[in-house]
């Protein structure tokens, strides 16, 4: 379910700025308090380059990124409110968080869903990142 509500314990999967160690992670987001970074994970799907952040869409790539288990939902506000997502107001949300399958390193799908936000605009006058793997470093390659 789009946007749907988040209990303790579930899982989400960070590609881009929330990834730990990620330079432009939000600092007014305690993620190493609220929650595990469990370690890397995939899930099906393009990534794209949106000026200074990823997005990612719907596609057949293997996008790279970061398993993470939520223990505070209290983050929960700050993490929609980070993304642009508007719970209520879908239409007009930057993202909206769904949750998603899995995957290992090789694709294979590893029983577990994650809520993951996807980017709600077009993506035409983006270039696609070929590895599908947001930098650490911001982009800068």
């Amino acid at each position: 379910m789009m946007n749907g509500p988040v209990t303790s314990g579930d899982l989400f999967f960070f590609y881009g700025l929330l990834k730990q160690g990620a330079a432009g992670m939000p600092v007014h987001i305690d993620l190493d308090a609220g929650g595990d970074f469990l370690g890397p994970a995939r899930v099906r799907g393009s990534l794209y380059n949106l000026g200074s952040y990823p997005g990612i869409v719907s596609g057949d790539g293997l996008v790279q990124g970061v398993l993470y288990c939520l223990n505070d939902t209290a983050l929960m506000p700050l993490l929609d409110e980070f993304e642009d997502v508007i719970p209520a107001d879908p239409k007009r949300s930057l993202y909206y968080r769904e949750r998603t399958d899995v995957l290992d390193q090789e694709g294979a799908a590893t029983g577990e869903k994650a809520w993951v936000y996807w980017f709600n605009r077009p993506v035409t006058r983006y270039h696609r990142i070929a590895d599908d793997n947001w930098p650490l470093n911001g982009g800068v390659r």
